[in-house]
């Protein structure tokens, strides 16, 4: 199972990486799988440690994903990464093995501690729309601009009938990212 999540790392020098990820879960074991080159990467192999955080507040994701990575932080309990302030849970990793791979290593972690902070109300159209789109401005360099414009087509039509403040700026920030890339082209796509 994937589930898209906010993962927070420290790197080797104290500084703090905050990012967006489809981590997978195979029973009490979690997969990261970080396309090279990554910051994320580099961290956990650094460190040996990440924090996984739970959170409906999708202006975090789109936030990553367009140079807004200032998100309160606070410390964890059993590891030196700090988690969001505003998580609904989190977890708290610790690295078993490192699988070297030329495009996609896959790291092994398990976890050390988790908490729940707040209850999780479930996501509205609008907000999974954000993930959606999250997720294409992730992957600008790869796909065809028909397929990136019919999704947001399609995902643009819960977006208009659910979404509150939070959605609407998170979805702003998401197509001013798509704009800016269609007008410089899409080697300065995030992730080229």
């Amino acid at each position: 199972m994937i589930r898209e999540i906010i993962l927070t790392t420290r790197s080797a020098e104290d500084r703090f990486h905050i990012a967006p990820m489809g981590v997978h879960f195979a029973g009490d074991e979690v997969i990261v799988m970080p396309f090279r080159p990554s910051t994320t990467l580099d961290n956990i192999l650094a460190t040996r440690q990440a924090v996984i955080n739970y959170t409906d507040d999708v202006r975090v994701f789109a936030g990553c994903l367009t140079g807004r990575r200032d998100w309160p932080l606070i410390d964890s309990v059993r590891v030196g990464c700090p988690r969001l302030a505003g998580a609904l849970a989190h977890a708290e990793l610790e690295l078993t093995l490192a699988e070297p791979d030329d495009l996609r290593p896959r790291l092994h972690m398990r976890i050390v501690h988790e908490a729940t902070h707040a209850p999780f109300r479930g996501f509205n159209r609008a907000q999974f729309a954000v993930l959606e789109a999250a997720i294409l401005v992730s992957r600008l360099n790869l796909l065809p601009w028909g397929k990136i414009e019919s999704e947001l087509a399609y995902l643009r039509t819960g977006l208009e009938k659910t979404a509150g403040a939070a959605e609407r700026e998170a979805w702003g920030w998401l197509m001013q990212a798509i704009e800016d890339v269609r007008t410089a082209g899409p080697e300065k796509a995030v992730g080229a």
